[in-house]
């Protein structure tokens, strides 16, 4: 039996009379089959179904790539810690309204961690390091949790269980402000390869109150390190009060919805606050103990909140690379199922993600109504059978002259691994 193509969901369309809705990825995530929420999970903890984990897995390989060549190592470290490690970081007296109550764990107090950092310190002291070793760039894609009032979720974009694209480099104060532009750079590209367009960059600071670590020094030689950034990156930015972290000022990239509600997508930040609490060092050049720096630097976020704004930005028509199911193959009669599945054997094979919507689904008109939001349609009649070639219809309704099916398999993988944003060589993208 056949699979159903992934997109055959249809969105509704509104009346001819209504003016259109701007597009919501909550509607949109759900008529695409891509994520859902169950009362019994619990308010701000979306599931991710096949459609849905395949983009966030393709975006997850992507920015893993992008920072394995950009001189990053990968760890894995725990959701929970100890009461104690928030108290050390600064989380538990500036940031415990928004994180979990600890667990009774052994007569241990357990916590969900609200940030990756202060594991990641922990991960740096574990080893005596020398200045020849820095900068030393650690990412992670992990879990985190954050306490959010139930008036606040919806979606992806407010969720209290978290994937974070995180990673901190220590350096010397002398290296920071070359990795902090560096990551600004990696975050732009990265927003090139998305399409994504920022609205703003915001340079956020302190505000009044007692939130942040009482230590003037530290805030204006953070602040004005990152104001040097933004020169040097070339970027137009806004300061903006009362929005830094506790621990230090940060570059905040802004993006909007639709509707447009602004919110946060990536981040650059300087801190020498939390290598001063966890006593982190290194053995410089005159064989004595430095404190380092700690650049704290999310390409894209929450894994959830960009996900949502991929949603509303392409309406579900995703980038090849990103879509859930890239080709569909289309037999015109039973006769050409057996070449058709021979066929999916080779997308698999390449790595692509591929569906067989066979005759037993309908007219031709009909499958490739349903897979309107499928890349590729790849229609196989007897002559294309016979002679091994597939009928390239992509998308936007162009139709490519046959090609050999293996040629066609080939050059999709390469649109693929290039992470193209157009369906084909040579397309312009504005």
């Amino acid at each position: 039996m056949t699979a159903q193509p992934s997109h055959a969901a249809r969105p509704s369309r509104p009346s001819p009379s209504a003016a259109p809705s701007p597009p919501d990825h909550r509607r949109l995530g759900r008529e695409l089959d891509l994520f859902d929420t169950d009362p019994l999970i619990g308010s701000g903890l979306p599931y991710w179904l096949p459609d849905g984990a395949a983009v966030r897995h393709a975006l997850e390989e992507f920015i893993r790539g992008s920072e394995q060549r950009a001189g990053y190592r990968h760890v894995y470290s725990p959701v929970l810690g100890k009461r104690e490690l928030y108290e050390i970081s600064g989380h538990w007296s500036h940031y415990q309204d928004d994180m979990f109550p600890p667990m009774e764990v052994g007569g241990e107090e357990l916590v969900l961690r609200p940030s990756l950092c202060p594991h990641h310190a922990l991960i740096y002291r574990s080893r005596a390091r020398s200045y020849r070793e820095l900068p030393f760039r650690m990412a992670e894609l992990g879990g985190m949790y954050r306490s959010e009032r139930s008036g606040v979720l919806g979606g992806l974009t407010r969720v209290r269980a978290i994937q974070l694209n995180d990673a901190h480099v220590f350096c010397t104060p002398e290296q920071a402000g070359d990795e902090a532009v560096a990551a600004l750079e990696l975050i732009r590209e990265a927003h090139r390869v998305l399409g994504i367009r920022p609205v703003r960059y915001r340079l956020s600071l302190p505000g009044a109150g007692g939130k942040y670590v009482a230590d003037p020094a530290l805030w204006e030689r953070a602040t004005a390190l990152l104001v040097e950034v933004l020169e040097r990156s070339g970027v137009p930015y806004e300061a903006a009060e009362g929005e830094a972290a506790f621990y230090g000022p940060k570059i905040d990239v802004q993006i909007a919805d639709a509707a447009g509600r602004e919110s946060t997508l990536s981040t650059v930040q300087i801190d020498y606050h939390q290598p001063e609490r966890f006593g982190l060092q290194y053995i410089g050049a005159d064989g004595a103990k430095h404190r380092p720096v700690m650049v704290h630097r999310s390409v894209i976020g929450s894994v959830e909140r960009v996900v949502a704004h991929l949603i509303e930005l392409y309406g579900g028509a995703f980038p090849g690379w990103l879509a859930p199911t890239q080709v569909v193959l289309l037999p015109l009669a039973e006769e050409q199922v057996a070449q058709a599945e021979a066929l999916r054997r080779r997308c698999l094979e390449r790595g692509l993600r591929v569906e067989l919507a066979g005759p037993e689904q309908g007219s031709l008109g009909a499958r490739i109504r349903a897979a309107r939001l499928v890349p590729y349609q790849a229609v196989i009649g007897p002559k294309e059978a016979a002679d091994d070639l597939v009928a390239l219809r992509l998308r936007d309704g162009r139709r490519l002259a046959p090609l050999p099916a293996d040629e066609a398999v080939a050059r999709i993988g390469a649109l693929v691994d290039g992470y193209a944003a157009g369906l084909w060589e040579g397309d312009a993208v504005g």
